[in-house]
């Protein structure tokens, strides 16, 4: 943070490059809110007292203009990222020289702070898109959730995805095993569950293990069980802010966490054995999961005991059919030395999980700005 507020009130230098936000006022008042704010988001503004110089303010990642300087700033380039800060809730003449600034908003403080802060700090993760989030159940115990949402995760991210799988079902055995990486260094559940307010979306990618192209959050191997509903709601919604596709592995039997889970979910899928029991206890889990989550789908494992089709089980839990899923020999060894399910880019798993994410997933964009 700047040492003197006032020896910042001269206009911006034109060699000072840009990393946090831009802030350009002269009312010591509201730079001392603002300054507070920058540093609550963990970045150094630059502060300057007159309309900036045009590198400047085109290249910062967010400006925000006191409304004392607005009327001189509002011949500037009109760009992205501009916020007007007033703080007289009287004043209705500031809408007006928001439109002549061409503000993305008009924010009065204190009363907008909480927002303003999460703006600052979306700004510096470079925030975009929300990440495409999938939620997958198992119909019944055994079903194979894991193992689909762990293909997601791996398909996801060999299409060129940013990736991150989350392992919300404690008694699952963890899905780092079923990565292969349980050895591998990085934070587990037990070291967030303290989690509270807003998670860094890039600390926390940095902060778990990396295994096959994606970021993993899965369970250790202690006796913690509990994931508390104000963790997951934190963790996830740092993990949506990179973009790209989350995986969630979600428990059968909902929890405040990972209710809390299904109720970020963009769609999800809900795996059923093709079996009149499996049926049964599907429409248990749809029953529950519905409540959270509108885009719910079936996904049928394939071969059932006694012919089921597809169409026929999904029908039957009331859900819209996504897929099949059919027997993928050597499935199980290869997990058991240490290679996830997807891996196999040409196994049918593979091949659904693919269609799937084609579908419901934008283009990935790739280095250079291209997509694929």
């Amino acid at each position: 943070m700047p040492t003197s507020i006032a020896s910042q009130y001269g206009p911006a230098p034109d060699d000072f490059e840009p990393g946090g936000p831009l802030i350009v006022t002269r009312d010591e008042a509201l730079a001392e809110h603002l300054l507070r704010l920058c540093a609550a988001a963990g970045t150094e503004p630059q502060l300057s007292g007159a309309p900036p110089p045009r590198r400047l303010w085109e290249s910062a990642p967010l400006v925000l203009v006191g409304d004392d300087l607005s009327e001189r700033c509002s011949g500037l380039a009109r760009r992205a990222g501009v916020l007007l800060l007033g703080l007289d809730l009287d004043d209705c003449e500031i809408w007006v020289r928001g439109i002549q600034l061409g503000a993305e908003q008009v924010l009065f403080l204190p009363d907008a702070q909480a927002w303003l802060l999460d703006r600052i700090a979306d700004a510096m993760e470079g925030v975009g898109p929300p990440a495409m989030t999938v939620a997958v159940l198992g119909g019944r115990g055994g079903a194979g959730a894991s193992t689909l949402a762990c293909a997601l995760a791996v398909t996801g991210a060999r299409a060129g995805h940013r990736t991150m799988l989350i392992d919300a079902d404690p008694l699952g055995g963890g899905l780092d095993v079923m990565l292969g990486g349980e050895q591998v260094a990085g934070l587990r559940w037990p070291d967030l569950a303290g989690s509270r307010g807003r998670v860094s979306g890039s600390e926390l990618a940095k902060a778990l293990p990396v295994l096959h192209s994606l970021t993993a959050l899965s369970w250790d191997r202690s006796d913690s069980l509990v994931i508390p509903a104000e963790a997951m709601r934190s963790v996830l919604a740092a993990a949506r802010r990179r973009g790209g596709l989350v995986v969630l592995d979600l428990p059968r039997h909902l929890d405040a966490a990972a209710s809390q889970a299904l109720e970020q979910a963009d769609t999800g899928l809900l795996v059923i054995p093709a079996e009149l029991r499996a049926m049964a206890a599907a429409g248990r889990v749809t029953a529950a999961a519905r409540m959270r989550l509108t885009d719910l789908r079936a996904v049928v494992r394939l071969p059932g005991p006694v012919g089921l089709r597809s169409e026929e089980v999904a029908r039957g839990v009331g859900l819209r059919l996504a897929g099949e899923l059919v027997h993928e020999p050597g499935l199980t060894v290869d997990v058991e030395r240490g290679m996830p399910p997807g891996l196999r880019s040409r196994g049918p798993l593979a091949r659904f999980c693919a269609a799937y994410l084609d579908e419901v997933m934008p283009p990935a964009v790739i280095e250079g700005g291209t997509t694929s």
